[in-house]
């Protein structure tokens, strides 16, 4: 397992510092237990609401979805920014969904394909890296996935020890434990037992370990090369999968794709771009659920300009 400590309860976490964080917990537990079509329409609200104030936030979706879609015609990514500053404000209540509701409640939402494609890798005592990416419900995703077939997670833990409490505590629920995203060790023990290692490479994690691949039309876009590693250290099956919500009833669908049998073993930048292929299918499965409010290019060649 993981070398950190999962976070458990103390008197400490009700010191007042951290009250705002127990008030922002509390909301979300009670306002999980509200009907689906309330929650959808609060999140649309508060992700109206909270753009007025985040206006750098604002250009960054619409500067990311310029250098990945620069032909997309103007109305049409005005479009598809408003529809994922809705899904940025239901992401909050997503989240309280995957922490806090029951698992008969998950299952009435949540369809699940494709599992019997892990169930069978696991039959043959394979390990798995799951290949994620960073939608808006990932939570709610890992929390699905979990129910059908626990596995993994790769963990940040979070600078306010309170707020990471309810995150572990959430992430756990239903899957086996977290590793933190520095123990590389760690996952790689985990992949080589056979276990189903919950892994997202579509972010800018910044130049260490890196690789500059294409990503959409930014040809150098910053890319860990840590899939690679794992991958040739293990000889571990890489698997992508995707939530997606399919309606604004709250029907989802987590559908596991097939297995990337072509990945480039030994060489690292030729792993980056073969995983920033599936990373682009992935996302166009559900664009407007999309985390585009992350800075994605900001890392830079040396002596390049920034895109923002």
């Amino acid at each position: 397992m993981s070398k950190f400590t999962p976070p458990t309860f103390s008197m400490a976490l009700l010191h007042p510092r951290y009250w705002p964080t127990l008030v922002l917990m509390g909301m979300m537990y009670l306002i999980s237990w509200l009907p689906y079509f309330i929650q959808f329409r609060m999140g649309q609200g508060i992700g109206r609401l909270a753009m007025r104030f985040m206006k750098k936030r604002r250009q960054t979706m619409k500067r990311n979805l310029e250098l990945c879609f620069p032909d997309m015609p103007d109305d049409e990514r005005e479009a598809l920014i408003q529809k994922n500053i809705d899904n940025t404000g239901l992401a909050l209540f997503e989240t309280g969904m995957a922490w806090f509701w029951p698992d008969i409640r998950i299952e009435r939402h949540v369809t699940c394909e494709g599992i019997e494609i892990i169930e069978e890798l696991e039959r043959q005592g394979k390990g798995v890296l799951l290949i994620a990416i960073h939608s808006l419900n990932l939570e709610l995703g890992a929390r699905a996935f979990g129910m059908k077939t626990p596995g993994v997670g790769v963990y940040r833990p979070n600078d306010n020890p309170c707020f990471d409490f309810f995150q572990f505590n959430g992430r756990v629920r239903s899957n086996k434990y977290m590793i933190d995203r520095k123990d590389v060790k760690g996952m790689l023990k985990a992949l080589r037992t056979g276990e189903r290692v919950w892994y997202a490479p579509d972010h800018d994690y910044g130049p260490r370990r890196h690789a500059f691949a294409p990503l959409f039309a930014v040809e150098k876009a910053c890319t860990t090369t840590g899939t690679s590693l794992l991958v040739d250290a293990s000889d571990c099956a890489v698997v992508p999968f995707v939530m997606k919500r399919n309606t604004d009833s709250g029907q989802y669908t987590l559908k596991v794709l097939e297995p990337l049998t072509e990945f480039p073993h030994e060489d690292p930048e030729a792993a980056a771009a073969y995983i920033n292929k599936a990373i682009e299918r992935s996302i166009m499965m559900a664009p407007d659920q999309y985390m585009w409010l992350h800075r994605r290019f900001k890392t830079r060649p040396e002596g390049e300009a920034s895109l923002y």
